[in-house]
């Protein structure tokens, strides 16, 4: 008798063990273990990552920067360059090595500085509502409207002195508030809800609420905001400097290398110049977008697999 209960007591903890739904990064976890082209197009990434950055430990970037104009257009393989040289006889492989560093970093610097003051502007509007949310939301409908890639381009131009840190900036100063009215509306959603009440009449202050209970809830949607928004900010950097208004004279970038593809000639005859940024930039807007998508499943029960 006494053994039947101890089974009956273990099968109603397990019961209750299975039917506790997953959190946080294990439901992450699991939905990419459900998604295999996920998990290729996350390795994939990585490894993009880790071969732009570590790269310029094993290969002289300056020298294969060097202006040659007696190596102009070789073809790959020639001399050494396996993806031959473009029209100043400046390795390509090694540009595509430094111009992919380069956006990538540009690219997670704006989409940090975004998500940072998106995340926090938006949390303090949906949180505190009223007139705060009155100003902020009328800032961030001004700024909406504006043709902001013209006057990202215009601001490029006039800037003295111009750097990676002045685009990065300039990019991000028109990039925070769809990050910020995402985060608003879902903080409305939170912030009705009851442990936020609970919270409020025990006294807590409010910034321990928002960092401790309100923020932890909102980490999935943050997680594939980051991701989303870095694709994003990769194609506004690549889009800058194809129509010469990106990273400075000198400095490659996947855009410049892109932007190579200017006339007839180039386009049908010398591909080896343009073509491998295109590929590359194609690999890295679909590898991100789909570990995105992923993410976005698991932040949603409603479209999760399985």
């Amino acid at each position: 008798m006494e053994l039947q209960q101890n089974m009956q007591e273990a099968e109603v903890v397990q019961d209750q063990e299975t039917s506790v739904p997953p959190l946080g990064f294990e439901v992450i976890r699991r939905e990419f273990m459900r998604d295999k082209l996920a998990i290729f197009a996350l390795v994939l990434l990585i490894s993009i990552i880790l071969i732009s950055v570590l790269s310029p430990y094993f290969i002289d970037v300056s020298a294969g920067m060097k202006v040659s104009i007696f190596d102009r257009f070789l073809k790959p393989g020639v001399d050494g360059h396996i993806l031959g040289t473009d029209e100043g006889g400046r390795d390509v492989f090694t540009m595509l090595i430094a111009g992919t560093q380069n956006t990538l970093f540009i690219g997670w610097s704006v989409t940090v500085i975004t998500a940072v003051v998106g995340i926090a502007l938006g949390v303090i509007s949906g949180y505190y509502g009223g007139v705060v949310d009155d100003v902020m939301m009328r800032i961030v409908d001004f700024i909406m409207v504006l043709p902001t890639f013209m006057f990202t381009i215009v601001m490029i131009t006039i800037v003295e002195g111009f750097s990676m840190w002045k685009l990065i900036l300039i990019i991000s100063v028109f990039g925070w508030p769809g990050t910020t009215r995402l985060f608003r509306t879902a903080t409305l959603s939170e912030a009705a809800k009851d442990y936020i009440s609970a919270s409020k009449t025990m006294g807590t202050r409010d910034w321990k609420i928002i960092l401790f209970e309100l923020l932890p809830n909102l980490s999935s949607m943050m997680i594939t905001n980051l991701t989303l928004s870095f694709a994003g900010n990769i194609g506004i950097e690549t889009g800058l400097s194809y129509l010469g208004f990106g990273l400075p004279v000198g400095t490659p970038s996947i855009g410049t290398l892109i932007g190579y593809a200017n006339n007839p000639d180039v386009i049908e005859n010398k591909t080896w110049v343009w073509l491998p940024a295109v590929i590359l930039v194609l690999i890295l807007m679909l590898c991100v977008n789909y570990i995105g998508q992923t993410l976005q499943r698991a932040a949603d029960a409603r479209q999760r697999r399985g």
